[in-house]
């Protein structure tokens, strides 16, 4: 009677390495891409070449480092397993935007780096469940503009970086929370000192360098190389006006086509691009890297092995007690 016994003992074992070849894996222990710490809780993906995030990241990971690969876009639900996340690094990677709630989850941060990437803007509120974070790090990016309030909910921030971006201003009362901020570096932007949207910021840093908050001063005008904090109003007396803002429609051409007939609005042609999203067309969330493809293949191949040996194994447990 052994024969069977030895045989269910068999297709236990076949049915568990199923089971593990259906998860995937993440960490190289397993046959993943990353390195993982089961003591420390740190799973660390830098330099892998990924463009998207492994899948089956541990769900007791405290520290995550994506930095140096070439993700270029996130899912909204990237991180919606990783609630225990205090230290999160995306840096050196393609990013060219955020999803709305893609950290959403991470209530424990206390550092996060977005610095290298391509963002050209954040979406609002991208930060307001990070109540915990101290560091938050925003250098060489493209930014443009800050949303009012991005760092309405950071009242535990200590060191905020935004230098090496294309900002000319800041939304007035956007560091009134920081009461904890340590240090801040601001240089390497375009700030415009003759628009008076500068003021509220001149006028911020002027006090928190009294108050000997570090890095006040890196902040200079992209005219003249005077400090922001020492523009006067009458210097920054003009209006703003930037690039890329709405433009009003002239009146005559509101009129003109409020008075015309459906028959004489001209036909205008729809990029595809445009065409696309309105049928519903969006791309996927992320494509798989090379290694992630070699790991989809090496599982399935695995997954059809076990799957003759589990066939094998109960045939043997059937020869067997048939002749019992």
């Amino acid at each position: 009677m052994m024969g069977p016994v030895l045989a269910a003992c068999l297709l236990i074992i076949l049915s568990a390495a199923w089971i593990s070849q259906a998860n995937g894996a993440t960490c190289k222990k397993d046959g993943g891409v990353c390195t993982c710490n089961d003591q420390t809780k740190n799973v660390d993906c830098s330099s892998k070449k990924l463009t998207a995030i492994p899948s089956n990241i541990p769900v007791e990971t405290t520290e995550l480092r994506l930095n140096f690969n070439s993700l270029s876009k996130l899912s909204p639900k990237a991180f919606h397993h990783l609630s225990k996340l205090t230290y999160l690094s995306l840096s050196n990677n393609q990013l060219k935007s955020l999803p709305r709630g893609v950290f959403d989850s991470l209530t424990k941060l206390t550092y996060l780096t977005l610095s290298y990437n391509e963002l050209q803007r954040l979406p609002d509120g991208v930060f307001d469940k990070l109540t915990k974070l101290t560091w938050l790090s925003l250098n060489t990016n493209k930014l443009q503009s800050l949303p009012h309030g991005v760092f309405d909910k950071l009242t535990e921030l200590k060191d905020l970086t935004l230098y090496n971006n294309q900002l000319k201003s800041v939304p007035e009362g956007a560091f009134d929370f920081l009461e904890k901020l340590k240090m801040l570096q601001l240089q390497e932007n375009p700030w415009d000192c003759t628009c008076n949207d500068i003021l509220y910021m001149a006028k911020w840093l002027k006090k928190k360098q009294d108050e000997g908050l570090g890095g006040v001063d890196t902040a200079g005008c992209e005219e003249g190389g005077k400090a922001v904090l020492e523009i006067t109003e009458e210097e920054a007396a003009e209006d703003c006006v930037y690039p890329n803002t709405t433009t009003a429609i002239p009146t005559t051409i509101i009129t003109t086509l409020a008075s015309s007939n459906d028959d004489d609005i001209p036909e205008l042609p729809v990029p595809q691009e445009n065409f696309q999203k309105f049928l519903g067309y969006q791309e996927p969330d992320h494509l798989p890297t090379q290694p992630q493809c070699l790991m989809s293949i090496s599982g399935y191949l695995g997954l059809m092995m076990s799957l003759v040996l589990t066939s094998a194994a109960i045939l043997y447990v059937i020869h067997f007690l048939k002749k019992a």
